[in-house]
């Protein structure tokens, strides 16, 4: 077999399922055969508003890569080959990956702030992904499994990790109160991340009420609409009359910044993990008066290890995001199409080589 299935992204509401050949493995690279691929919201903003992270115009700099994409980067699967030079893994090893490609030449990468490097790119999106048969990766990228971890739960280590980094970032600490604005699957994830870190008070809200339904299936202890009025005041009497310590921005809107700020305690810490569409405004002044705490971040950096483990023990049941598993010939109707009309819809996975 030289060929295989793979999803291509060409342009915006044009993703195609068609025979490509399978990819070769270079020097430092593995091959994995994919068993699930979770699609992301990065990947339905390049469907409907695309090109945004891939490359169309000018070449990636870190491999050169351009235009047409394979996409997915939340994905888990078996080793199918080993390129020459790597020793740490072997054929048959079940595995995540982890997407970031790292320049070597960028001092952040050299003092581990690799998610910060020059040129910030990720598989499936500034390089081919796993939403196919095949996917080829470099080696630093991949982490081993154990067999106590489904596939289906290894697909959700990627946005898992998001919102873990997001949760130390933080600095919450043991018994403290918090706000998880958005409930698509990284404001869950990261409702999951904040009870597992010890959150006392973890509050969710969103416009849709299925959404504020799978945050109460998954632990969150007060759900709102984001619809609601006087939302900040309700907030505040469920902490003391203070607000919450921090807040996490996962909407990305300048309702969501507003509401999430005016709910968050003098002293507290806001933390924007949204990928915000627009630019918003903020009063700096009121920060300045409250002592808030306005940070950003930015994917993930040297917590792979340890989200595997959050999820192999049981500390955050991910699966539970899961509504709906689909072949790799749906992706587009019953995965893209679904996910941008039904807010029913978290994560949905594409079951490859099964």
């Amino acid at each position: 077999m030289t060929t295989m299935k793979a999803a291509r992204w060409y342009a915006a509401k044009d993703i195609r399922v068609e025979e490509i050949n399978i990819p070769t493995t270079q020097k430092g690279q593995i091959k994995i055969a994919v068993q699930y691929a979770g699609i992301c919201g990065s990947d339905l903003h390049e469907y409907v508003h695309g090109p945004q992270l891939i490359p169309f115009d000018t070449p990636y700099p870190l491999n050169g890569h351009q235009g047409v994409t394979t996409l997915g980067h939340e994905f888990s699967g078996i080793i199918e080959e080993i390129g020459e030079g790597v020793t740490h893994l072997k054929k048959g090893d079940r595995v995540v990956v982890e997407p970031i490609y790292k320049n070597f030449d960028s001092p952040f990468v050299a003092s581990g702030e690799y998610n910060l490097g020059e040129h910030l790119g990720f598989i499936g999106l500034t390089g081919d992904g796993g939403f196919a048969n095949y996917v080829v990766v470099e080696d630093y990228m991949v982490h081993k499994i154990p067999d106590t971890m489904s596939f289906e739960q290894g697909a959700l280590v990627e946005p898992a990790a998001v919102a873990v980094y997001a949760v130390i970032q933080s600095g919450l600490k043991v018994g403290q109160t918090v706000l998880v604005s958005g409930a698509g699957p990284i404001g869950l994830l990261c409702a999951q991340a904040a009870l597992a870190a010890g959150a006392s008070t973890v509050i969710v809200t969103d416009v849709a009420e299925k959404r504020l339904e799978k945050a109460r299936e998954i632990g969150a202890t007060h759900v709102f609409s984001a619809m609601e009025d006087n939302l900040p005041e309700k907030i505040k009497a469920l902490t003391n009359g203070l607000g919450v310590n921090i807040f996490l921005d996962c909407a990305g809107v300048q309702a969501s910044y507003n509401t999430g700020i005016a709910s968050t305690r003098n002293g507290g810490t806001a933390v924007l993990v949204a990928l915000f569409g627009k630019p918003i405004q903020h009063d700096a002044l009121d920060q300045v008066l409250r002592e808030i705490t306005v940070k950003g971040v930015i994917a993930y950096r040297n917590i792979f290890p340890e989200v595997i483990n959050l999820i192999d023990s049981g500390r955050m049941q991910v699966e539970k995001l899961v509504t709906k598993k689909i072949a790799l010939n749906e992706i587009v109707e019953q995965g893209f199409e679904a996910l941008v009309s039904n807010p029913e819809q978290v994560k949905i996975l594409i079951e490859i080589n099964r």
